[in-house]
């Protein structure tokens, strides 16, 4: 048997996302919408799908009915007579009382998932990242080296490090420190600029894996957490290996993008990244698509108005359902059942699903919730002082957000 027919995937699809709110006020985070047609997830599931993993068990707990829903309306694919499976599994207190409490103990607490599984390793991974990666690459090297753990890692610019953990290697790949999210993380010793990050994909021997949980529960000054609690305790003890992400990457294009959209402004900007002339992650591999739930919309259409205005859509995404009607949109993602009335302008903006905009209204830097109804002649993005007064979410880079469900 292949490396990859001895595995079990397990996403993590719990977290609250608070640095995301309001667009996680009613959904998880891998949930949240992205690039017009996608939910964040998406991503690590084709990762999944395309370096042939069909077992994955994803583990949910907050606010998860948007995300349990679009489990079963799009990746309701696999064949279960033969083993495949897809399978979400909220918490459920088999361990102790209380809901998942970290990383380490959401899968501890599905230990009995994994003991009847008959792998032989396990797939850590964080349903929240953008990017695309073939994992059998790495779980082929973690066998062939190996390894109890192999981490998988990238180098970050040291100004953002302090948001990731961060490993030193040694010349065989080997991870000889572990230091979780530090206000001054150490830099790559050939290159001061930038810091070797975990990306938060790891693969663990489950033996072992079952080994370090039993351990972790079992310490009640643990935050059973795997990058703060236990990666840092088994270095020294135990064969931890590092995978660097963005090179011979198997089957998928070398691009090398990876971004958690943990905040407001990552979001917008991984957003804004696929309209780059040349975007730095390829959505368009022939073989490798982002697979989603697409809804039974009609072709998007630019149609002019009434009075024959033609409107023009320069440099945007636009789905399915979508209609402009002599408007002007400039460097945006639409989603679907978008409609924007004659004359309205609408640049650097991010509508979610059935966003209405009507006659004449202006919006830039922003990024409108599901449903939201933008009325004639209204004004988002443009007068700050006025978008706070309202009640909307501003980020630190200044994109204006307007929660789902909000009246003008």
């Amino acid at each position: 048997m292949e490396v990859i027919d001895k595995t079990i995937s397990i996403v993590l699809a719990g977290g609250v996302g608070s640095r995301l709110h309001p667009l996680t006020a009613d959904r998880a985070k891998p949930a949240v919408p992205f690039g017009g047609i996608y939910r964040i997830i998406d991503f690590t599931l084709t990762n999944c799908l395309h370096s042939g993993l069909r077992r994955i068990l994803v583990l949910t707990q907050y606010k998860s009915h948007s995300l349990h829903k679009h489990l079963r309306d799009g990746w309701s694919i696999f064949i279960s007579e033969i083993g495949e499976f897809i399978t979400a599994v909220p918490a459920q207190m088999r361990v102790g009382e209380g809901w998942y409490a970290g990383t380490a103990d959401a899968i501890n607490q599905n230990i009995y998932l994994l003991e009847r599984s008959g792998a032989e390793y396990v797939l850590i991974l964080a349903g929240d990242h953008i990017y695309r990666m073939d994992y059998a690459r790495m779980l082929e090297e973690h066998a062939r080296r190996k390894f109890d753990v192999t981490v998988a890692c990238m180098p970050v610019p040291i100004a953002e490090a302090s948001s990731f953990g961060v490993m030193h290697i040694d010349e065989q790949m080997r991870v000889r420190s572990f230091i979780e999210k530090s206000p001054n993380p150490p830099s790559m010793p050939d290159d001061p600029g930038r810091a070797l990050a975990s990306m938060g994909v790891y693969v663990f021997n489950l033996p072992f894996l079952l080994e370090v949980l039993a351990q972790d529960h079992e310490d009640d000054t643990s935050g059973h957490d795997f990058g703060k609690n236990i990666l840092p305790s088994i270095i020294k003890t135990h064969a931890v290996g590092a995978y660097r992400f963005g090179g011979a990457e198997g089957r998928v294009t070398r691009d090398g993008y990876w971004r958690d959209v943990g905040t407001l402004d990552a979001y917008y900007q991984a957003n804004m990244d696929l309209l780059e002339p040349v975007p730095p992650m390829d959505l368009y591999q022939t073989d490798w698509m982002i697979r989603t739930y697409h809804g039974q919309y009609p072709a998007a259409r630019m149609a002019p108005s009434s009075t024959g205005e033609a409107g023009s859509v320069i440099n945007t995404l636009l789905a399915g359902g979508d209609v402009i009607i002599g408007a002007r949109v400039l460097h945006s993602i639409l989603s679907p059942d978008v409609w924007v009335e004659s004359g309205a302008v609408v640049e650097d903006a991010i509508l979610f699903e059935g966003v209405r905009v009507g006659v004449r209204a202006r919006l830039r830097r922003c990024i409108l919730d599901k449903g939201v109804c933008v009325p004639a002649g209204e004004t988002i993005g443009w007068n700050m002082d006025e978008d706070r007064r309202r009640g909307f979410t501003l980020s630190e880079g200044g994109v204006v957000v307007v929660p789902r469900g909000y009246k003008f």
